[in-house]
């Protein structure tokens, strides 16, 4: 009998050349990173400890008093930052919860044009959005004319978010910018994480005999709780930096830290204390959101 040969096995590629493909996609997306984010940031470290002027130039001198000064100066401009941010994060959850259930579970075949309806506005610019909310306040718009005939002017004026018979270039205008202009980021982490939601587990509440509202709270809320961290983070981080809708919907007196911010870099042209806020704000920024994230008790977030 002639004997047949078995099959050569076949060979597996190198594992070192197998083992560094990964690195290699990842590669592109490291160098944009250390080119546009770590170098900008280190860039900006060594501003903040620098001292002199426009002049005479800056130097680095470890002058941690740009901190100090940052914190001293303009210290009521972050705590109004962040009252303004956590007042439109509060106001977009509560918009946004009932919305994005609604497109969950009871849109049926409008779902899709609902969540167009959503996107839409980031089709345009944010400042042109900011401006035309500034239109909507106006003095002479139809908006503030009801309001006064309401006499809820009077009641938000005692309250001290109007000066009592207008709406624009007070705290509940800037509040009402950031709340629209931030909304879909609070709406679609929702929706993404009431849709993903098994109905059976709803079915199953419903036939254990639980009434709706207990049904949300034992199963639905604690369900969509990683689409609310989500949604909040989203919404505060970026509203906190905000200084487009305090410079336009604004007053001079109540401006967030971004304008202050960007007059110590293009006006007064002190840019290590420019340099000292943003670095600032990003360290009060993270204590925030990590303190957030463990009294939220999840760890997905989508």
């Amino acid at each position: 009998m002639t004997a047949v040969a078995a099959p050569a096995p076949d060979v597996p590629p190198p594992a070192r050349r197998r083992g560094l493909t990964p690195y290699w996609l990842l590669l592109p997306a490291v160098l944009w990173l250390a080119v546009f984010f770590v170098a900008p940031l280190f860039y900006q470290a060594s501003t903040s400890v620098q001292s002199g002027s426009i002049e005479k130039g800056f130097e680095v001198t470890w002058s941690w008093s740009n901190y100090t000064d940052a914190l001293g100066e303009h210290g009521w401009h972050f705590v109004r930052s962040f009252a303004y941010a956590a007042t439109a994060t509060a106001l977009c959850l509560a918009i946004a919860y009932p919305l994005a259930y609604l497109i969950a579970f009871r849109a049926g075949r409008w779902r899709n044009l609902l969540l167009v309806a959503v996107i839409a506005p980031f089709f345009t610019s944010f400042l042109i959005r900011t401006l035309a909310w500034k239109t909507i306040l106006s003095d002479s718009g139809p908006l503030v004319s009801a309001l006064n005939s309401l006499h809820f002017l009077d009641v938000t004026g005692a309250l001290g978010l109007t000066t009592g018979d207008r709406v624009l270039a007070t705290p509940l205008a800037v509040v009402c910018g950031l709340t629209y202009n931030f909304l879909p980021f609070m709406i679609l982490p929702l929706y993404t994480s009431l849709e993903r939601i098994n109905p059976a587990l709803l079915e199953a509440a419903r036939d254990l005999y639980a009434t709706p509202a207990t049904t949300f709270r034992k199963v639905t809320f604690p369900l969509s709780l990683p689409g609310v961290v989500a949604g909040t983070l989203l919404t505060f981080i970026p509203a906190s930096g905000d200084y487009i809708n305090a410079q336009l919907l604004g007053s001079p007196g109540e401006q967030m830290v971004g304008n202050a911010i960007q007059k110590q870099f293009l006006n007064v042209q002190d840019y290590p204390t420019a340099a000292a806020m943003s670095f600032v704000l990003m360290a009060a920024i993270l204590i925030i959101v990590t303190v957030y994230l463990r009294k939220a008790g999840t760890e997905e977030v989508v």
